[in-house]
């Protein structure tokens, strides 16, 4: 029977590695703009991975890195490389992605929640600043600072309720 699923498993991605092949030698997309299905194959099939054996919640993280990634250089590659100069921070929110996709697809465990954040916001903020928005910044202290009171309120108006 595990036999069977590693034939299926071979011959699906024999064809898809075919008809990628294929499909660059009936149309104007070369391996020039259909390279980045590889690596975005491999992050699915570390996803894959995943959903068949739902302990393994560690192959989230190069799965989402992968697709995320994937993604960009598709965008790249049909509306210029020269947009990199401003996305260049998803590569800061592609192991964020990955934090987060362990942490809802695991254990749950809280500590995965910290490098994401770490990540999660240093990727927009330079992706914020990328973009031009830099006399904007403390716009996003502002959120901050309301964020923080929002939650220590929802926090402290919790524990009047336990008393």
């Amino acid at each position: 029977m595990e036999e069977k699923k590693h034939n299926l498993i071979w011959g699906i991605l024999l064809i898809a590695v075919g008809g990628i092949f294929l499909i660059g030698n009936f149309t104007s997309l070369g391996m020039d703009g259909l390279w980045p299905l590889f690596p975005l194959a491999v992050g699915i099939a570390f996803w894959v991975g995943y959903f068949h054996d739902k302990k393994n919640f560690g192959l989230l993280m190069p799965g989402s890195i992968l697709i995320v990634v994937s993604l960009l250089f598709f965008y790249c590659i049909f509306y210029g490389w020269w947009r990199m100069e401003y996305l260049w921070p998803v590569f800061i929110l592609a192991p964020a992605a990955g934090f987060v996709a362990m942490y809802f697809g695991g254990t749950k465990e809280p500590g995965l929640l910290i490098p994401a954040g770490i990540l999660g916001t240093i990727g927009f903020i330079f992706l914020f600043l990328s973009y031009g928005f830099g006399n904007f910044w403390p716009i996003m202290l502002i959120i901050a600072g309301v964020l923080i009171i929002m939650l220590a309120g929802k926090k402290r108006g919790g524990e009047e309720q336990k008393k």
